[in-house]
Formats: C-alpha cells, structure tokens, sequence
C-alpha cells in the first residue's frame, strides 16, 4: 500500500516514514507538512492511504480531510494525533474518515493501515465495523433499533445530533432546549447505555446501523 504522510513536526514525518518504510507491504510516497499542501499532493499522488495529524498552524487536517473526501468519497484517511477529543473523533468518524489513531501507539499503525486496505475501520486501534456499515451516505441510526430502545424520544434527538459532530451549544439551539438539559440528556444517556463518553455514544451509534 502506498501511504503519504501529514505531519508539521518534519520530525514526526520523518520518523514515521521510516518505521513504515520498514515493512514489506507499506511504501511511504512522500509527506506534506500542512492541510493544503496535502489536498494538492492528493490530486497528484492518490495514494491508497492518508496518515493525517489533526493541529497544524498552517492548515488543519479536519478541513484538509473534508476537502480531500469532497473531491474524492473512496480516499482513506486515516488520522493520527497527541489529541484524543470526543469531538475530534466524532467529526472524523462522521466526514468518513477510515481511522484515529493515537501518535503514543506506535506499534499499532502498521496493523491498523492494513485493517483500513481491508475494509475496517479503526479508532485508537479498535477495529470498528466493516466501512459499509459505517458509510457517511446517510445517517446510520436514523431508526430506532435496540441498542438504543432503552432513550425516550428526546434522548435519542440529542444522541443523533452528538453523531453529526455538534456540540452542547449546537444541539442546545437544534432543539431548543439549555445546554443544561443536553449536558443532562448526554448523562442520562451514558448511564442508560452504559458508556463512558461522547465517543462511545458515536461508536455504538454507527455499529448499530450495520
């Protein structure tokens, strides 16, 4: 697999490239050192694989990604980061990026790309649900099943609007309610379904609409 490389620590970039140079089915094309650098080598390279970090002062890879996906819906992305924020996960897992992987597991980006090239997709190194099941081409829990039988209506709302990446503020004003009663829907909802945050709520949400 040919694997390009988005990382402002040249470094970083560097020293990825040559762990996954290392292995006999990864072949590193190049890198890029910000967002737009690496929406304008996509167009070039089409490389099977993207292994994105996500802060980058001269363009971010959250709206690199988007560009690159909006021209392009097969391209894997796969994001690889220091940050592992709720919603910097669900925003990724939303725009149909393949993986989010944490910088700090290094062992584990070598297998988590091969899981990619075969159709998964991997979150901090957990193989999630086979691409199909998780397709952005619709909302995958649009109705109600019985992982989430157990929310009344209102809690359901407020779990569909936390998959499309919003925040409390967002959803506060989707569906005119406080903030306060989304902070207290999002824990009756943990607490219904057994999670521990936000993310796990996407997570469950998209598997259930496999």
């Amino acid at each position: 697999m040919r694997v390009l490389i988005v990382d402002d620590d040249a470094i970083v970039a560097g020293s990825l490239a040559t762990i996954l140079d290392a292995e006999d089915d990864i072949e590193v094309a190049g890198t890029a050192g910000s967002g737009p650098e690496a929406v304008e080598l996509h167009a070039r390279e089409r490389p099977d694989i993207w292994l994105m970090d996500i802060q980058m002062p001269a363009g971010d890879g959250l709206a690199a990604a988007e560009r690159i996906l909006a021209g392009d819906e097969q391209a894997r992305i796969v994001f690889l980061t220091t940050f592992s924020d709720d919603e910097y996960i669900v925003r990724a897992l939303r725009m149909g990026a393949r993986g989010y992987l944490i910088k700090q597991d290094v062992a584990r980006i070598a297998p988590a790309l091969r899981s990619v090239m075969a159709g998964m997709r991997v979150l901090e190194g957990e193989v999630l649900e086979r691409t199909a099941a998780l397709s952005t081409g619709g909302t995958a829990g649009s109705s109600r099943n019985g992982a989430f039988s157990a929310l009344t209506d209102r809690e359901y709302e407020v779990v569909e609007a936390v998959c499309e990446g919003l925040d409390n503020a967002e959803i506060a004003e989707r569906l005119f309610m406080s903030e306060g009663t989304v902070r207290n829907h999002i824990s009756a909802v943990l607490a219904k379904l057994g999670l521990r945050n936000r993310t796990q709520i996407a997570v469950l949400y998209y598997r259930a609409g496999s």
